[in-house]
């Protein structure tokens, strides 16, 4: 009998050309089925990323930008913290983009961007990104439709102009359902460590949920390109969430296979050195 194939975590969740939103908040189409199962999965998934993040530190010729786009509580900021968590900070940079500056505002939407991007040696995370000007300012018009519009070529050129430059785009879509949204905002104003974290505004959004839908399905379907794909993560359960994206971004590494420069000196001659010559030895 033939040995049944595994599909790859970035094959199971990658959007492709018609498929839309193809998975839902809740499916596990890869991977752990329990809590369980996914915290073990995710302590080996994060000593493999260690290894590569440190060897692409230290080749320093490319970079990695992961992309964290999704609904207010689709868990953003819990990804960065689980799973860039996993990776020494010291070669990672995360940028949380805001509502736009006055001074930001003066530019191409692309400007504040650009700045932010990761150099070569560095994993990037953005917290949202460029992409806040094809869905927020798409729903709630913030300018007109031939602008926004025009924004997804924009952006399709942008992501190619940094893959051409060695920097391999990783955009994750968070897809969690409004009821599980409702869950989440009701245990922030119910807890007093966690009030901090709620903005009345967020019921705004929420009450044009459906637009937003279809102004996340316009942004995969007309920038998931092969430059730069986007990939469906299920975030209602956070544990396969954490677990998804940290798999998306180990199989991403692996396929870049960095590796750390030959060293400039002879290795045998520096043992030999601080094993018989060292004073303190």
């Amino acid at each position: 009998m033939a040995k049944k194939t595994v599909p790859s975590v970035r094959d199971a969740l990658r959007v492709r050309p018609g498929s839309g939103l193809h998975l839902g908040p809740r499916d596990t189409p890869v991977g752990p089925a329990t809590k369980a199962e996914a915290a073990d999965l995710l302590a080996a998934t994060g000593e493999r990323l260690a290894v590569l993040q440190e060897a692409l530190y230290a080749e320093s010729r490319r970079s990695v930008l992961l992309v964290l786009q999704g609904m207010d509580t689709s868990g953003k900021g819990g990804t960065v913290s689980h799973v860039c968590g996993l990776v020494n900070p010291q070669g990672l940079r995360v940028t949380s983009f805001k509502a736009p500056t006055r001074q930001e505002l003066r530019h191409d939407f692309l400007w504040r961007v650009r700045k932010q991007v990761p150099p070569p040696g560095y994993i990037g995370v953005f917290d949202r990104s460029h992409y806040e000007d094809v869905l927020i300012a798409r729903v709630q018009e913030l300018v007109p439709r031939e602008v926004w519009d025009a924004r997804y070529f924009a952006i399709n050129e942008f992501e190619a102009e940094l893959a051409e430059a060695g920097t391999t785009v990783v955009k994750v879509f968070l897809h969690i359902s409004p009821e599980e949204q409702r869950e989440r905002l009701i245990a922030r104003l119910e807890n007093p460590a966690k009030q901090w974290k709620y903005d009345p505004a967020d019921l705004v959004a929420r009450s044009r949920w459906t637009e937003y839908e279809e102004a996340y399905r316009a942004a995969l379907e007309r920038c998931g390109t092969a430059a730069a794909p986007w990939y469906i993560v299920p975030a209602d359960r956070k544990w396969y969430r954490n677990w998804a994206v940290a798999n998306v971004l180990l199989e991403t590494l692996e396929e870049l296979a960095p590796t750390p420069p030959e060293p400039t000196y002879d290795v045998a001659a520096e043992l030999a050195r601080i094993t018989y010559a060292d004073p303190w030895g």
